[in-house]
């Protein structure tokens, strides 16, 4: 890594060279990933990504370059060829004086990833696969079900360092894992997936805190569970989507639209709506970075900013958005510690870390018992989105019919059709029982680790995807 002093030349030119702002991004990130099939061990990859990424502003124009050559004179030089690409005036030679600041991680570790053998790694993949394995009873059929069982095990260490011409110098360790089961069951020649895949920003520790051979077993009952299962039936009816996963509806239908990289650019549902009603007013959330050890959490936000809680809905109300720098200069609001990017080969922007809606009242047998008929949507799977109309299409991963306030028998190939923002007028109970669930989020500044969440909902209308028998 490079000096302060030199990090406050290759600033000073930034700004001498035609921009009103600087930035550097340092990154070091060692990374490794292995994958057993059938508890046999496949693959082992490590890679390490080394770079700075440079980046100037003249007014609400950016210019983003990035190299892993970080010699004082290559770095001068990107600096000078940002300047030429701004089209500002060149000024005179400006000082930048940097003020170092430490803040207390977030994402503290009990067990890094380096101290640990891989057998030992090896080992919680072999809990997983037996899980899954063994989720049947010994001499049940439903063993003879299960074709394939796939873990994967991955760990991340990435160390930045974030530099600005507004003083700004910091940096930030994040470290996570991840345990990923994926189990198939066929039968017939139909096949159904099942999955699990918790994560943590901790280190090995987390492994000490779950329990893999419960990661294998729930991918497994999910893929058991919905092999047998009748086809969903379709049209439009009242959905109670249960806590944790649930939440990716709303982060992907709402809470894109929420980020200003949509917002800025007049591409959002909600924009010029802060202060308005946009949903039901049993309905609030926010996105919160600073959970600790969570799998969206950042010390502070790859522009240097300590990240924070954002409320984004409060009880029906917009609140705000999740705003990164070049944005606030567009919206002509605050940031909020909410830019991120994959890695330095990417300039950052606006993006959610931990996104969930808040816990209501109700108790979900009492959602269940309120629903005369619909689908119970107990776990969800991918789908796509529409940020600028909100529209989704989403698959239900493991579902069950509501029938006279009772969860009955079990259904799959539903999926979930609508409008972000018609969904959340749409919420009409809340639960109390918040969960968070991890995946990975991307838009145009790459893939970033993300945490959504929700108590179990109920949506009173939705138009589900199914069969008509």
């Amino acid at each position: 890594m490079l000096q302060k002093r030199d990090i406050e030349e290759v600033l000073s030119v930034l700004l001498e060279t035609g921009g009103d702002f600087g930035e550097l991004f340092f990154e070091d990130t060692r990374s490794a990933e292995m994958s057993m099939t059938d508890g046999k061990l496949e693959k082992v990859n490590t890679g390490r990504l080394f770079g700075v990424g440079l980046r100037a502003f003249l007014e609400t124009k950016a210019v983003y370059a990035y190299t892993n050559d970080l010699s004082i004179d290559n770095l001068k030089a990107t600096a000078r060829r940002i300047g030429k690409a701004l089209k500002g005036p060149s000024k005179g030679y400006e000082s930048v004086t940097l003020s170092e600041k430490h803040h207390q991680t977030k994402l503290p570790v009990l067990t890094p990833f380096e101290i640990m053998e891989r057998q030992e790694k090896k080992r919680v993949m072999r809990l997983a696969h037996e899980g899954a394995r063994t989720f049947a009873p010994a001499g049940s059929a439903l063993n003879d079900l299960i074709g394939q069982v796939e873990v994967k095990y991955l760990e991340k260490d990435q160390y930045v360092r974030i530099a600005n011409t507004e003083g700004v110098f910091t940096e930030d360790r994040r470290r996570r894992t991840r345990l990923i089961t994926t189990v198939i069951a066929t039968e017939y020649g139909q096949k159904e997936t099942g999955s699990s895949s918790p994560g943590s920003g901790a280190g090995f520790e987390f492994y000490n805190l779950i329990d893999p051979k419960e990661v294998g077993r729930e991918a497994a009952r999910i893929a058991l569970r919905m092999i047998r299962a009748d086809f969903s039936p379709a049209g439009m009816m009242p959905v109670v989507i249960d806590n944790g996963f649930g939440g990716v509806i709303f982060h992907e239908a709402c809470g894109h639209s929420l980020e200003a990289t949509a917002v800025a650019k007049g591409a959002s549902v909600f924009c010029g709506k802060v202060g308005q009603k946009i949903a039901a007013d049993c309905v609030s959330a926010v996105d919160d970075g600073t959970i600790p050890n969570a799998w969206g959490t950042c010390t502070v936000d790859d522009e240097g900013m300590p990240t924070q809680r954002n409320l984004l809905i409060e009880n029906g109300v917009l609140k705000g958005y999740l705003i990164d720098h070049i944005n606030a200069r567009k919206m002509g609001m605050k940031p909020t510690g909410s830019g991120r990017r994959e890695n330095y080969t990417f300039a950052p922007t606006s993006r959610m870390s931990n996104t969930f809606l808040l816990p209501g009242y109700s108790i979900p047998a009492e959602i269940i018992a309120n629903t005369e008929w619909g689908l119970y949507a107990k776990t969800m799977g991918g789908g796509s989105v529409q940020p600028t109309t909100g529209e989704f299409n989403f698959a239900v991963l493991e579902g069950y019919l509501i029938e006279k306030g009772r969860v009955s028998k079990p259904v799959r190939g539903a999926t979930l059709i609508g409008k972000g923002h018609e969904v959340l007028e749409k919420i009409d109970m809340v639960g109390n029982n918040l969960a968070r669930s991890q995946g990975m989020c991307g838009s145009i500044s790459g893939m970033v680790p993300a945490d959504v969440g929700q108590p179990t909902i109920r949506v009173s209308a939705l138009l589900v995807g199914g069969r008509n028998q």
